[in-house]
C-alpha cells in the first residue's frame, strides 16, 4: 500500500501532500515489465497524479494526467481517484536510455518535447482539461509549471524513483506543496529556501520515513499534519466493462468478428494485468444484446 500524508502551515500559508509509494510504483512495474528508465517515467507520473488526485473533492471525481511527448517512451497516462489509487501505463514499457551524466536515470530523454494535459472529470458533461507546454520531461517540473501557468498556484513538485540493480522499485515518493492564497511573504520564501536544499525524497524516505520528507520542506517553519490516506496501484476495469466496449462496436462488427474472427477473443486491459476472454457463443449473446436495444 502507498501512505499519503497532506499537512498545512499553522499561518494558513501553504499546504503540502506527500506520498511514499514504493509500492506502487512497484506493482506498475511488475504488471507492465518496465525497463528502468521507463519504469522511473511511468512511476514519477504515478506518484505526480496520486498527489493531485487525492485533492479532488467528491468520490466520483477522476484525475487523469497524459504525457504526450516526442521521447522513446511514447505517451505515458495515469489516472487517479480521490484517495490516490492510481493506475497507469507508458506507450513503450522497454523504453531505456543511457544515464545521465550524473548518474541519473534520463527520464526528460524519455519522455521528450511535446504536452502535458490534464483531465477533471466530476461527472459533468464536460470534463476541464488543461494543456501545458513539457518543460523538461522530468515530471515534476511539469506538473510545477502547470499549476504555476494554468491554475496559477505556485507549486513545487519533488519525485523521485530509485530503481535497484535487480530492476525492482527500491523507493518511490514525493512532495506537492502549494501556496495558498494570501500566503505570507516571509512563509513563501523560506519554503524556496527549503525546497533548494532539499535532499532527494528516495534518499530521505531510505534513510527514515514520510515524516522526514515533510520535515524538510516544512523545516523552520510551524505546521500540523491534518490526515493521512492508505492508497495503491487498482484498477476498476471489469468483465461488464469490457461486454460494454464490444457492445459499442456494433451488431456489424461483432459479426463480423462471430463469422470471420478467431474461436476466442481476448480483451486486454492496459492499466493491468486483466484479460477477458470470449469464445463466439459469448460474442453471440453480446450481439443479441445490441439488436435488443435496436429494437430487431
Amino acid at each position: 500500500m502507498g501512505r499519503i500524508i497532506r499537512a498545512m502551515t499553522r499561518d494558513g500559508s501553504a499546504r503540502a501532500i506527500l506520498l511514499d509509494g514504493r509500492d506502487i510504483v512497484e506493482r506498475a512495474r511488475q504488471i507492465h515489465n518496465t525497463a528502468p528508465t521507463a519504469t522511473a517515467a511511468l512511476g514519477r507520473t504515478l506518484i505526480a497524479t496520486s498527489l493531485a488526485g487525492s485533492m479532488l473533492g467528491e468520490k466520483e471525481d477522476v484525475m487523469t494526467v497524459r504525457f504526450k511527448g516526442d521521447g522513446v517512451g511514447g505517451a505515458i497516462v495515469v489516472t487517479s481517484d480521490w484517495c490516490g489509487n492510481v493506475r497507469g501505463f507508458i506507450q513503450n514499457p522497454q523504453a531505456d536510455l543511457p544515464l545521465r551524466a550524473d548518474g541519473k536515470l534520463d527520464v526528460g530523454g524519455c519522455i521528450g518535447k511535446g504536452e502535458l494535459y490534464i483531465l477533471r472529470d466530476a461527472g459533468g458533461s464536460e470534463p476541464y482539461v488543461g494543456v501545458s507546454k513539457i518543460q523538461t520531461g522530468e515530471v515534476g517540473d511539469d506538473i510545477a509549471y502547470y499549476y504555476a501557468t494554468s491554475e496559477q498556484i505556485p507549486t513545487v513538485c519533488a519525485l523521485g524513483v530509485l530503481v535497484d540493480r535487480d530492476y525492482t522499485v527500491r523507493e518511490a515518493g514525493g512532495a506537492l506543496v502549494q501556496l495558498l492564497p494570501f500566503a505570507d511573504e516571509e512563509t513563501a520564501e523560506k519554503l524556496e529556501q527549503n525546497a533548494a536544499k532539499m535532499r532527494p525524497v528516495t534518499k530521505t524516505l531510505s534513510e527514515g520515513k514520510l515524516e522526514d520528507v515533510l520535515a524538510e520542506v516544512f523545516e523552520g517553519i510551524e505546521y500540523d499534519i491534518f490526515d493521512e490516506i492508505e492508497c495503491e496501484y487498482k484498477c476498476v476495469c471489469s468483465r461488464e466493462k469490457t461486454d460494454n466496449a464490444l457492445i459499442s462496436l456494433g451488431a456489424r462488427e461483432l459479426t463480423d468478428m462471430i463469422e470471420n474472427g478467431d474461436e476466442t477473443t481476448v480483451m486486454t486491459c492496459s492499466f493491468c494485468d486483466a484479460v477477458y476472454k470470449y469464445s463466439k457463443s459469448d460474442l453471440k449473446h453480446l450481439l443479441k444484446a445490441v439488436e435488443k436495444n435496436n429494437g430487431n
